[in-house]
């Protein structure tokens, strides 16, 4: 058994069911917890803002990646020459 860090429900957990760095959903309030100790187990919330920002940041460089890829084609292949 394990406690809610959000709204302090008993969460029905077999420690050997789950690792360290699993992720389970309260089934009281909906939270997304971490388990961050299997002996004795314990949760804490888990941070699904961090998540979604390294998504989009990854998005963000793969764009920039994909740009300069083509500004670089372009030098090489002499990208002025066929404005003429």
């Amino acid at each position: 058994m394990a406690t809610c860090p959000e709204c302090d429900a008993e969460i029905e957990v077999d420690e050997f069911d789950v690792d360290k760095g699993d992720l389970i959903s309260c089934p009281d309030c909906g939270s997304n917890l971490e388990v961050t100790s299997t002996s004795p187990l314990e949760l804490e919330p888990a941070d699904d803002d961090d998540d979604d920002d390294d998504d989009e940041e990854e998005k963000e460089d793969e764009e920039d990646f994909d740009g300069d890829e083509l500004e670089d084609d372009e030098e090489e292949s002499g990208g002025e020459d066929w404005d003429e």
